[in-house]
């Protein structure tokens, strides 16, 4: 029987920092003092500098002065609520990446807080544990930090240059030393389409003559283990090539 994958915890996560080795800025806002405050815990445990509020209006004015990297949001809170909160903060930090945390777990509540540009979403009572692995995959994925880790992140796909782990949405992924290849090529090139003629040359070295068509197999195989199950990140274009992107949400 295969091993079961391992679970990513926070305790393998690779420090973020800004490339000057400033700590990721977390801005924290819960009219539940005793929740923001386990939140910031959480973070600084991680080595984020944490600033916590309780309600809408001191987030906006805390965001002036803070300038978050990441945003954790109550939605319900008295007075300006999270989704408000979050539209006057974007009108000046239109990049900065946005979770929600609430009570509320109905599905239209979710659809209403991504679509008032949330990036994720999660209902109390919450594991610390996930709360701090979706927030460190949002700043990943913002380009805002530079990991001690030699990562090459796209979404929720993570392939390590050191150790060649790849992982999924946490799980592990086992590629051949030929499909590490490929995939870190891909990784390296996210959103530009690769032809095939380049992807034999990055990744084999040399000239197949007629047997292009490897490529073809080995994108075939990549697929049956990047993709399988999820939304797809591989994605062919007709008569071009290749393209990585993270999936669509």
């Amino acid at each position: 029987m295969p091993d079961s994958p391992r679970q990513s915890t926070t305790r393998d996560l690779p420090r973020l920092a800004h490339p000057d080795g400033s700590p990721i800025r977390a801005l924290v806002v819960d009219d539940e003092a005793s929740l923001a405050e386990l939140v910031s815990m959480g973070l600084g445990m991680i080595g984020w500098d944490v600033v916590t509020v309780g309600d809408g209006q001191a987030a906006v004015n805390a965001a002036r002065d803070f300038r978050p990297d990441v945003l954790v949001l109550d939605v319900m809170m008295p007075g300006l609520d999270g989704l408000e909160a979050l539209e006057r903060i974007r009108a000046f930090a239109p990049e900065v990446p946005a979770l929600f945390l609430t009570a509320k777990d109905a599905v239209q509540d979710r659809i209403e807080g991504l679509a008032a540009g949330g990036d994720d979403y999660v209902t109390k009572p919450f594991s610390m544990e996930e709360l701090v692995l979706r927030l460190h995959r949002l700043v990943q994925r913002s380009g805002v930090a530079a990991s001690d880790s030699a990562d090459l992140v796209v979404g929720d796909l993570i392939l390590n240059l050191d150790t060649r782990e790849v992982t999924r949405g946490g799980e592990d992924i086992s590629l051949t030393s030929t499909q590490w290849e490929l995939l870190r090529y891909l990784m390296e090139n996210p959103k530009h389409v690769l032809s095939k003629a380049q992807i034999l040359d990055n990744v084999w070295k040399y000239d197949f003559g007629g047997q292009a068509n490897v490529v073809e197999l080995y994108i075939s195989y990549l697929r049956k283990k990047i993709d399988a199950g999820r939304a797809p990140m591989i994605h062919t274009v007709r008569g071009v090539g290749y393209v990585l992107k993270p999936a669509a949400s």
